[in-house]
């Protein structure tokens, strides 16, 4: 037997070719991301001591920062021979056109004693004493700085100041490259832009050979209980466990999709060897009538699967070095935290390629085989057609029908349940649905879709629509396949739409001014809203600010924008906010028996309550729902002075142009490099960018289990044609054309990938209107938005595909004489 699997998987190569395509996409995707994360976990070994190369013991805040004044004790510890505070902290950069550089700078405290300098210096030196910068290699050589000139750095705590280049640095690939400029100060420089009032860590350099936990001990007595004092060795292993636990993440999401992609070709896979092992029939009778047991037949089959599956799975591995090589050679570009050490081939990824690429082959041929042994032997050799169409039982419908029932039900209750859990469960159970009655639902469909073909095409359309439908398991598994990967894309589709429509919404409803002034990763610097309400230009500005003291958020409200963040006033008259009133909001009214004339309590100053007011929107974590508190900008200024807001509204004076009032907040705006002047527009397509950047990265991820899905589409009507080689030459030689056999075929390709996209759209649909609706009830009033376009544009590339899926198998058909084809068994 298994000379004779050999033989036979010879002679059926090319019909398994297309099946074999499918695994080794799959396996492709899998191996190539455990390459990638394999090197980028070896880059983060070489990343983890980076900046600790000369260091001994590190000193870490427990809780708030360490002041200078702790290093200076720790530098007189018996043993230490430098000690240094340290801190990161993001900054703007000037370029030398008076412009930000684009992108977060990342600043960082630079020690001044050469013993813990661990810096890789590309030119010039580190800065030695106040005043001095160094900036990395790219940023200067882009931005044209020259050294001993002026680069202007500014950061949470007021305008830009000027410092002296003295060198750049190279931290490429390292933990400080963030995809903009780095900036390294000296400490003092480095806390005094930074607005911090102390360090992040301590950096110790020991003595000679006077390391170890002694040295430990005493700079832990000086110390003391805030702060903990750590090993070399510990630093670099946490360093490390950061690393990878980000790293273990990025794997986790590129192995979710990598999995679709393997079930989608797991259905691929299956379809076909039902197929293939139907069309073999009268050979498989044959060999039971030679003496072959039902048993044997089975492990041949198997084994020819497992062999199909080690063989295409080689070649998964194979193309996945590639795809990790140009995934390597791409993160660069993508301004990614993590590098990649080198392309990492290791034998644990190799054998978990190969053994998932078989065993899903495998797997998959199982129940294909196990039926296909079941024919009996004198009925088969009886049987000229290839697989009997034959349809679901009554059981399997059943099924399809209650778990597709159930499916639809939790998704509809995940809102009133408040467990997204259940959209999950649903989105499953609605597809298995969608599979299990697929044989009855899928050639009603093909046979509805065809209607509007038949008076364009006439008989050709109709000979399509019986052929796509002839055979419901076979076109149903084919059409499934299409489900999930269109499913999952139309989800995160109507997903996003819905999300990023919410968004604008909200900043319709909650930004009523011309412009905003944001901060870029940071706070406002405390200086800015006062130069900007100084401008005459300039009407309103209101910097949003809060805090949560004991259990109540405190908000900033400026009287002339208050009322319209609010959905109603109770009582009282908002237009009373000033000096002295605040508004409350209903649920902290009624719970703590608050009236229109009360007196509170706030920060220790008592205030009158000017209305009761309700807003729809979330709270601060910790906070319950409505327990608000809103003060006019001067009061809560008086009693916070140093919190600091991300976003300032800006309304110009009356009279007073919006291109006049946009130049006089640009001019103070400028010398702020940490600040963005937005107007509506723009801050809404920052606040959606990143929903426009995740869909096309799962958009791409997900493509893989689409072409898979469509190679499917081709392998079916590939084997029909096979299948159908008598019957494609009587209808040629009754006067078909070649044109029309080529029509036929692509419109039985477009008819089956269509009504799997349809599926797939459908249920994508559910899942995110399921989504949409668990969120809207924890509040931010999104609602469910289909983004017709883009899902016309899945519909039509899926159309597309199938018509490109159609041209092999049509070419196929067509080579082969009518008369020799009229001959074929």
């Amino acid at each position: 037997m298994w000379r004779l699997t050999l033989r036979t998987l010879r002679a059926d190569a090319l019909r398994l070719l297309l099946s074999s395509v499918a695994i080794v996409l799959g396996v492709a995707f899998v191996a190539g991301t455990l390459m990638l994360t394999d090197g980028m976990q070896a880059g983060a070994y070489e990343r983890a001591g980076a900046f600790d190369r000369h260091t001994d013991l590190g000193v870490y805040a427990d809780r708030t920062t360490l002041p200078p004044s702790l290093v200076d004790r720790v530098r007189t510890v018996d043993g230490v021979a430098e000690a240094a505070g340290e801190l990161t902290a993001l900054v703007g950069v000037v370029g030398v056109d008076g412009r930000p550089v684009l992108g977060v700078g990342l600043l960082a405290a630079i020690p001044t004693g050469p013993a813990l300098r661990s810096y890789d210096v590309v030119a010039g030196r580190l800065p030695d004493r106040p005043g001095e910068v160094v900036l990395d290699a790219p940023t200067v050589a882009a931005q044209g700085f020259t050294l001993g000139g002026p680069v202007g750095v500014g950061g949470a705590t007021g305008p830009a100041r000027p410092y002296t280049l003295v060198g750049t640095v190279d931290v490429a690939g390292t933990t400080r490259d963030v995809g903009g400029p780095f900036v390294g100060l000296v400490g003092a420089d480095a806390l005094a832009v930074s607005g911090r009032p102390g360090y992040d860590r301590i950096m110790v350099a020991a003595a000679p050979e006077t390391a170890g936990p002694a040295l430990a001990g005493r700079v832990a007595a000086v110390v003391g209980g805030d702060a903990t004092v750590k090993s070399r060795q510990r630093i670099l292993d946490e360093a490390v466990e950061d690393g990878v636990r980000d790293l273990d993440q990025f794997r986790l999401v590129l192995l979710v999709f990598a999995g679709v992609a393997v079930v989608v070709a797991g259905f691929v896979i299956a379809n076909t060897f039902a197929i293939v092992l139907a069309q073999r029939t009268r050979r498989t009778a044959l060999l039971r009538l030679v003496g072959a047991r039902r048993g044997q037949v089975f492990r041949a089959a198997v084994l020819e699967a497992a062999v199909l599956g080690l063989a295409g799975s080689a070649l998964g591995v194979a193309l996945g070095v590639g795809l990790a090589a140009g995934a390597a050679a791409l993160t660069p570009r993508l301004d990614l935290p993590l590098s990649v050490a080198g392309l990492t081939v290791t034998a644990r990824t190799v054998g978990l390629s190969l053994l998932l690429g078989t065993l899903v082959t495998v797997g998959s041929a199982l129940l294909p085989a196990w039926q296909g042994t079941r024919v009996p032997p004198m009925a088969a050799l009886a049987d000229a057609a290839g697989q009997p169409a034959r349809g679901a039982g009554r059981a399997r419908l059943t099924l399809g029908a209650l778990v597709g029932v159930a499916g639809i039900a939790a998704l509809a209750g995940a809102a009133a349940v408040g467990q997204i859990a259940l959209v999950a469960v649903g989105g499953v159970l609605s597809f298995f649905g969608i599979v299990m009655f697929g044989p009855l639902l899928v050639p009603v469909l093909v046979r509805l879709l065809g209607r509007p073909l038949r008076p364009v095409f006439g008989a050709t359309a109709a000979l399509a629509v019986a052929n796509a439908a002839r055979n419901p398991r076979r076109v149903s598994a084919t059409a499934t396949a299409l489900v999930i990967g269109i499913g999952l894309v139309s989800a995160f589709v109507v997903g996003a739409g819905s999300v990023k429509v919410g968004v604008e919404r909200a900043v319709d409803a909650r930004i009523g001014v011309d412009f905003v002034v944001t901060g870029v990763g940071v706070g406002l610097p405390a200086p800015l809203a006062g130069e900007l309400a100084a401008r005459p230009e300039v009407g309103v500005v209101h910097e949003h600010r809060n805090r949560v003291v004991d259990g109540v958020e405190l908000r900033s409200a400026h009287p002339a924008l208050a009322r319209r963040t609010l959905d109603a006033v109770d009582v009282g008259d908002v237009a009373d906010l000033g000096p002295g009133t605040v508004l409350v909001h209903r649920e902290l009214a009624a719970a703590r028996g608050w009236r229109v004339g009360s007196t509170v309590t706030v920060a220790g100053r008592p205030f009158r309550v000017a209305a009761v007011v309700t807003a729809d929107g979330p709270t601060s974590q910790g906070v319950p729902a409505g327990h608000v508190v809103d003060l006019a900008d001067a009061d809560f200024t008086a009693l916070y002075p140093d919190e600091r807001g991300q976003l300032a509204e800006v309304e110009p004076a009356d009279g007073v142009s919006a291109e006049r009032a946009r130049a006089a907040i640009g001019a103070v705006v400028a010398r702020y490099p940490t600040v963005n002047l937005l107007d509506q527009a723009a801050y809404k397509k920052t606040l959606t960018g990143t929903v426009d950047m995740l869909l096309a990265f799962v958009t791409a991820l997900l493509g893989l289990a689409v072409v898979i899905a469509l190679v499917g589409v081709a392998n079916t009507l590939s084997l029909s044609v096979v299948e159908r080689s008598r019957e494609n030459a009587v209808l040629r030689a009754v006067g078909l054309s070649r044109g029309r056999m080529r029509l036929l075929l692509a419109v039985e390709a477009v008819l089956t990938a269509l009504v799997g996209a349809l599926l797939g759209t459908a249920l994508g649909i559910a899942v995110s209107a399921g989504t949409v609706a668990f969120v809207a009830r924890l509040g931010g009033g999104f609602t469910l938005v289909l983004p017709w376009g883009r899902l016309g544009l899945i519909l039509a590339v899926a159309v597309l595909a199938a018509l490109a899926a159609s041209v092999l198998p049509a070419r196929r058909a067509l080579a082969r004489p009518v008369v020799e084809a009229l001959g074929a068994e």
